[in-house]
């Protein structure tokens, strides 16, 4: 393998948003009877490396999380933004593109995606072209297991809107951030089920912002909320999220004790409210290709998979675990890598003569 291509394709930046700068790198250095790029409308490029008219597709993104971290090569393993996912990724599928081309094999090709990690932009675009190929192979840190299924995905925009006032009186104003831990107490709560297939379902919040003084009680607090949904939940999450999204949001009584306003709001209870936006439609859970004799597992990520159409059957699969993808340690071992090339290899071959 060459790993001075691998050390430098990781020495490029290009963290979500700066990936056009290694596209255009990589369709000067990659080797291919074709070469494509296009145009993804955001200032990113994708690509298509193409060997005949390609009946496999070894496909991945380009795109890496912030910030970006410098590689290193060591004797087992190597280190970098990028190393596990995804530029492991389209290096061992490049590499096992080329073996298959110096044994005199044909009819494959290679797709690197733009912003992936940011909405599958790339992939979006890439589908609009109209190209066909009956098989895609998706690359992920998947510890080169076959991916069975893999849960879906629903984002949400959160908006809790209080009433400012002195904090030193609070019975007379409602805080947003006292809405928000009500919301989140309550969420935690909801009993999803465990599927049988993918487990449990989980959830994140992220990009939480309240910008109020410590002595002025919150009147507003911004949040995204992030499932990963089973066959189980997608439906049940939609359904619990759904009196949110109605026009103008739902009122809200706040849960905690605490004494009842004088004056005007006396006897009443302190009412906030919620609203919620649904970021896209999200991504469904989905079953993919597994084949006899390749290891398997369901896995709790997202990929450029659900938006690629045009292709018959798709497959997920690579080198490199989740557990060591985006961290500031992310990392990936040499004899992974090595054995993914193998594994590309015999699923070009599985899939033609199948």
């Amino acid at each position: 393998m060459n790993w001075n291509l691998f050390k430098d394709m990781l020495a490029i930046d290009s963290t979500s948003g700066k990936e056009r700068k290694v596209a255009e790198w990589l369709l000067e250095h990659l080797e291919a009877p074709s070469k494509q790029s296009f145009e993804v409308g955001d200032g990113t490029l994708n690509l298509l490396l193409s060997w005949g008219k390609p009946q496999v597709v070894f496909c991945t993104h380009m795109d890496t999380v912030p910030p970006y971290i410098e590689p290193t090569l060591e004797k087992e393993i190597v280190k970098g933004r990028g190393s596990c996912d995804a530029k492991g990724q389209f290096f061992a599928m490049y590499t096992a593109c080329k073996e298959l081309e110096a044994s005199g094999c044909t009819n494959f090709g290679l797709l690197l995606l733009a912003g992936e990690e940011t909405g599958s932009w790339g992939a979006k675009a890439f589908s609009k072209t109209g190209f066909e190929a009956p098989f895609l192979i998706v690359g992920e840190p998947t510890e080169n297991k076959m991916v069975s299924a893999s849960k879906g995905t629903l984002s949400y925009d959160l908006k809790f809107t209080g009433k400012a006032f002195h904090s030193g009186y609070p019975q007379y104003g409602v805080s947003a951030v006292e809405l928000f831990n009500d919301f989140y107490n309550k969420l935690k709560a909801v009993d999803w089920g465990v599927d049988p297939e993918l487990g449990e379902t989980t959830w994140n919040i992220g990009l939480v912002h309240s910008d109020n003084p410590q002595n002025i009680l919150a009147p507003e607090l911004t949040c995204r909320l992030y499932f990963r949904t089973t066959f189980l939940s997608h439906q049940a999450v939609q359904k619990w999220m759904a009196p949110f999204l109605k026009e103008g949001g739902i009122q809200v009584a706040l849960q905690s004790d605490r004494p009842e306003a004088a004056g005007d709001n006396r006897g009443q209870s302190p009412l906030g409210k919620i609203c919620a936006s649904a970021r896209g439609t999200g991504d469904t859970p989905a079953h993919y290709v597994t084949l006899p004799g390749f290891e398997s597992a369901p896995v709790a990520f997202g990929s450029d998979a659900p938006h690629l159409t045009g292709f018959g059957h798709k497959i997920i699969c690579g080198p490199g675990s989740i557990r060591f993808a985006h961290r500031d340690d992310e990392h990936i071992l040499i004899k992974d890598l090595e054995n993914a090339v193998d594994i590309y290899k015999r699923l070009y071959a599985t899939l033609l003569t199948n």
